[in-house]
Order: C-alpha cells, then structure tokens, then sequence
C-alpha cells in the first residue's frame, strides 16, 4: 500500500520536472495551449491582448470596409481591450461623406446601430500606408509617416489579432494610399514579429478576394499564428447587405454595400456568443457555413483555432448583441462579388438623379466605370495574346497552382509586372487586381521585364489610360 502511495504522489513530482527540464519555448507555448484550450484563466491573464485592425480601402462606394472594422472594434471594446492595445486604420472618409444619410454615424447592416463612435483615429488619410503598417506591427515608430505613433508594444507573452478587410487579389491587397500589401512582404513582416517575440500567439482573419494566396505555401505552421480567409486563391469575397441597383424596388438610403459576407458572418457570430465558450475552430464552421458563396480557408497552426475567442477578442465575454444566429443566417439580404460592388453605388446615383441637374454626372460617372473596365480587359488579354498566342490567353489568365506553392516564385518580378502595367497602361483598380493573377502566371512561364514592357506598349499605344 505504501509502495503504491508513493508512486502516486511521485508521478506528478516527475511529470512537473520534466516540464521544467524541457526547452523553455516549447514547454511554454504546450503548456499554454493547453491551459488556454481548456478555457481557463491563469495563462491568459498574463499576457496582454492587442489588436490591428485596417481597412484598406476609401471611396463611399467601398463604405463596407471602414464599416467591418468600426464594428470590429466595437466587439473588441464591448469585451474589455482597451483603446491603448487596439491600433486602427481607416481613411475616415465615410462617417461624414456627402452620400451618407446619416452624417457621423456608420452602420454595418441595415438599421444597425451606430458602430462609428469611439473608434480610435490612429492611422488616417495619408497615415494609411502599407509602409505604416508594417512599423505598426514591428513595433518601429521611428519608421511611421504621420499618425498617431500607436504601434504593437507586444511582448512573448501577449496574444495579438489582426483583422484586414479591403480588395485583394492573387498575391497582394490593397491600401487606401501608395503601394500595395503584397504576400512575401507581409510575410517577412510577420516572420520579423516571431523572431523578435512580439507575441505568444496571434491570429489573423483577412476579408478579400483570392485572400488565399496571401499565405498559400508561405505562413508556416510552427510560428504560432492562425489565419482564416474570406476566399481560397482564386476566387472572390463578396459584398453584403447590399442594395438593389435600382432605387424604385429597392429605397436603401445608403446606396451602397454595409458589409462583407466573411465578415458579418464573424462578426455577428462574435455578437450572439459568449467568447468565452466558444473557440476559433467553432467560429470558422460557423463562418464557413454561412459564407456560401466563397471558400473560406484557414491557414497556419491550426492546433491553435482550440483557443476560445475570449483568448483574442477580449476577456470580459459580454454580448454586443442577442440576435439569434440562426436568424442571421437565414437573412435574405443580397451579397455581390467584391469588385462589381462599386458598381451598386453608381447605378443607383443614375437612378436617383434622373430628371435633376446631377443626372449627366451621375451618368458620366457610371459609364467611366464601365470604360475603365473594358479598357482593363482589353489590354491584359492583348498582353497576354502578344507573349503566349491567342489560344493561350484563358489558361493564362486563370491557371492556378497547386495547394502547396505560393501564387508565384518571383515576388519581385510581380511588383515590376504590376509597375510596368500601370506605367503604360494606366491604374488596374479594384476590377483590374484580379488580372494579378496573369502576371504571376507571367512570371512563373519565365516572361522578363522587357518583354512584358514591350508587350504592355504594344496594347496601350504606350499611354497610360
């Protein structure tokens, strides 16, 4: 009986000292995996909770970014972060544009409340780079342009959630100003932030198009992050609670999309839950369910969607709101693909302005659009005709690469493709992005920058249009 005694109280003596024997890392970041899957407190009150969040679009008839993340933050606070650990980024051009019906307020679904006030202005306007960014989430103000000087002051033992909602295409999203967020930077970006343990863990939830391709073959599984994406690598987010193009079946006063299907999907999950009782794993089925239009993916160490919400979004597990989920999930409310969503906002300014002294802008702004739009079809298709052949062009703008592999080996070459696009032929726009996909392809078939310059001067007569 004695012998047996003993051994049961040794057991879990020599369990703890192998524990304590082991690298430090490792036993650490098991241990609080473990502790934290389980729901319980003891790690999470050690490490502090900070949050990113940007929207990288402008323009009224992108107000359905700036909405995401204003609601975002509204979660995030409702559940105790607090203003200094969260870091947002929006242009702040839509509370008080001239087309909005209700002037300092943003809404994220129709006849939501108010998910503006509050926010935190940290990076607006001109602040809004790429470049910002990035010093943001290394925590570098000495590299930051304007601003408010907020950056992550994370340590080892915080948890960090980045949230990004804009337009994306094959290898890159967008920003409200200057260059783009293309993959491998954001990546090294993020592989700077494990080397220099700016967190435990993190995890990062991306709204837009192919926003797949932004980690395929790149966020490796043993840097402690988790992502989830809108959509695979090849196919598009979607627009929602959006209204109809025509004013006379459909009197939305906003005119324009509150919101993205991805988004709304956790976000409102996140509003009707205890975070606290339910984990990452269990919102992205949720998420996934409910967003049946796109693929939505997740990417990294799954091993950490065990995690409740609660361990990233806030410990205080209060409700934003009681709507059912179910009720939610059966709304009838329109989703459209996230490059035809401006053109929502333009038809129904033609419509609303028939008959009055707006009517000729309003049209003349429409057909702009849909110009741009050809131009962009046009000239990609004569590129690619002019390199490969005519019979290659569909399978050059659409052949997509294996599960494993980035969207492209040449990073460098796509950000030339892409420069060299745009110096002859003018700005790809939101609609255009999804032709980055041809350019990759471009790159990985061996096409060199003088070619590709050649081929972009033949279609464009050499101006930019």
């Amino acid at each position: 009986m004695m012998t047996t005694s003993l051994y049961g109280s040794l057991v879990p003596f020599f369990l703890l000292t192998a524990l304590m024997m082991a690298p430090v890392s490792e036993s650490r970041k098991s241990f609080r995996e473990i502790v934290s899957i389980s729901g319980g407190d003891r790690v999470e009150s050690e490490g502090t909770q900070w949050a990113v969040l940007v929207a990288g679009s402008n323009g009224y008839e992108n107000y359905r970014h700036q909405a995401d993340v204003c609601h975002a933050y509204q979660i995030l606070k409702a559940n105790g972060l607090k203003d200094e650990n969260i870091i947002v980024f929006m242009y702040d051009d839509i509370a008080n544009n001239e087309n909005n019906p209700t002037k300092g307020i943003i809404i994220n679904k129709p006849d939501g409340h108010d998910v503006y006030n509050g926010v935190p202005k940290d990076y607006t306007g001109d602040a809004t780079t790429a470049a910002n960014l990035y010093a943001v989430l290394v925590g570098n103000k000495a590299a930051l342009s304007g601003g408010s000087g907020k950056v992550l002051n994370s340590g080892p033992n915080d948890y960090v959630f980045f949230y990004y909602a804009d337009h994306g295409s094959t290898g890159l999203m967008s920003m409200p100003v200057g260059d783009d967020i293309y993959a491998n930077d954001l990546m090294k970006v993020l592989k700077q932030m494990h080397q220099a343990k700016k967190y435990l863990n993190m995890v990062i939830y991306i709204e837009a198009c192919e926003s797949g391709s932004m980690l395929q073959g790149l966020l490796p599984k043993d840097m402690g992050i988790y992502a989830t994406t809108a959509a695979n690598t090849e196919e598009s987010s979607y627009a929602y609670y959006c209204p109809g193009d025509s004013t006379d079946d459909d009197p939305s006063k906003y005119d324009t999309c509150l919101g993205d299907l991805y988004s709304i999907a956790w976000m409102e999950d996140s509003d009707a839950h205890d975070l606290g009782k339910e984990t990452l794993q269990k919102q992205y089925l949720t998420v996934k369910k409910r967003t049946n239009l796109s693929h939505v993916m997740q990417y990294g160490n799954t091993a950490l969607s065990k995690a409740v919400l609660s361990t990233y979004m806030g410990r205080r597990s209060k409700k934003v709101a009681s709507i059912p989920l179910d009720e939610l999930s059966s709304s009838n409310s329109r989703a459209v693909l996230q490059r035809d969503a401006d053109l929502v906002f333009f038809r129904r300014q033609v419509q609303k302005a028939k008959g009055s002294t707006k009517s000729v802008e309003a049209q003349k702004r429409l057909d702009e659009q849909i110009t741009h739009r050809s131009h962009l079809d046009r000239s990609i298709k004569q590129i690619v005709n002019h390199l490969f052949g005519g019979s290659n062009v569909a399978s050059m703008l659409t052949t997509v690469r294996p599960g494993d592999q980035p969207v492209v080996d040449d990073w460098d070459c796509l950000k030339t493709f892409v420069r060299t696009y745009e110096q002859h032929c003018g700005r790809l726009s939101e609609y255009g992005m999804q032709y980055t996909r041809a350019m990759a392809n471009m790159c990985n078939a061996g096409v060199d920058k003088d070619r590709m310059e050649a081929a972009s001067i033949q279609a464009c007569s050499g101006k930019a249009k």
